[in-house]
């Protein structure tokens, strides 16, 4: 073809030679997406004052039916679809993502006007307005959930390389399968009546200790360890195994210096969940630990504070006047999203070092 001929425009076979003539790809998108955050914000004059959801509900419904009308107008059906199935996917996951970073600004914005020094280093004896503290509460807190962390991971573990390297399928392995899954689902209150109820054959009525709501907690935390280990320990090849094997290494060793080490970074970050899962658990711990405004160190006798109950104690039952209450519950609130976030950190630094250099 020479070059004083004209080209006829571009086909899309499969769109049975629909003609395309244009693309929203790059700067159009951003004006698009422009567009809807201004309508978005307009969205406010009706009512008079400015209200964050509708905005961004506005402005996502917004962009999704502009990316679909304007895609439709300037390219093909074929790239009109795709293009408002991206801009769907990409709104729902705003969407999603949402609830989580107010959740995280409220508790930030909030817990930050007791966010000082003698919150974490007073309690609340003798206090009754404003002052005083969750020191009490953080110590609580840290030896109920290491006491659990004692009992579930070991247990959680154990129970994982069972099924995974023992069990072989059987009866009795299947049956363990389904309590596990039984537990997982397990109300929390129902954990705690357990606990209240088996201390209290053993010690009588009235019983209150840190011990307790540890043992509540386990029965929650346990079968997380064990799903999430054995999922871990299951993704582990079986060539390494096998390898081991035909060296002549038994199978505990085998366990121990291959399977153990190659999972462990998926293994940290499970226990890392399960920690989470059950350290802002209130329910059980308003039965079987309840609250006091002064420290105990002793897990097997007496009250106990922990984050969660003073949490709720404080909003609850405000003292005068209320707001110091609830600056407070809220930077007990903050603490446990601290702490969560430590141990998260923790367990990242801890797999890098732990995990294989091969599976890096």
């Amino acid at each position: 073809m020479s070059l004083t001929e004209t080209t006829e425009p571009e086909l899309d076979a499969d769109d049975g030679g629909a003609m395309t003539s244009g693309s929203l790809a790059g700067l159009p998108m951003v004006g698009i997406f422009v567009g809807a955050v201004v309508l978005g914000a307009l969205s406010w004059l009706p009512f008079g004052g400015v209200n964050w959801a509708r905005w961004v509900m506005v402005t996502l419904l917004a962009y999704v039916v502009g990316t679909l009308i304007i895609s439709r107008i300037v390219e093909s059906p074929r790239q009109a679809t795709d293009r408002f199935a991206t801009a769907l996917m990409t709104s729902a996951f705003l969407l999603v993502l949402l609830p989580l970073v107010s959740v995280v600004w409220t508790v930030v914005e909030r817990g930050s006007q007791r966010f000082d020094w003698a919150f974490y280093t007073e309690t609340m004896r003798g206090v009754i307005g404003e002052g005083g503290g969750g020191y009490h509460a953080i110590i609580g807190t840290l030896i109920i959930t290491a006491l659990t962390a004692v009992f579930a991971i070991p247990f959680g573990l154990f129970t994982a390389i069972y099924l995974v390297e023992y069990a072989n399928g059987g009866r009795f392995s299947k049956i363990v399968t389904g309590l596990v899954d039984v537990m997982t689902g397990i109300p929390s209150i129902v954990a705690g009546l357990f606990a209240y109820a088996l201390f209290v054959l053993i010690d009588g009525p009235g019983h209150r200790s840190g011990l307790a709501g540890a043992v509540a907690l386990t029965l929650l935390m346990t079968p997380v360890v064990v799903r999430t280990s054995e999922e871990m320990l299951r993704l582990v090849p079986n060539e390494l195994r096998e390898a081991s094997f035909a060296l002549g290494v038994s199978r505990w060793r085998t366990i121990v210096k291959v399977v153990l080490p190659t999972a462990i970074a998926g293994i940290l970050t499970g226990i890392v969940l399960a920690i989470a899962r059950v350290i802002g658990e209130t329910a059980p711990l308003l039965l079987t630990v309840g609250i006091t405004a002064a420290v105990n160190k002793n897990p097997l006798s007496g009250r106990m504070a922990t984050l969660p109950v003073f949490s709720y104690n404080s909003y609850k039952f405000p003292t005068l006047p209320p707001e110091a209450s609830i600056d407070r519950a809220w930077s007990a609130a903050l603490t446990l999203v601290l702490i969560v976030m430590i141990l998260s950190v923790t367990a990242r630094i801890l797999s890098f070092i732990l995990n294989p250099k091969g599976l890096r």
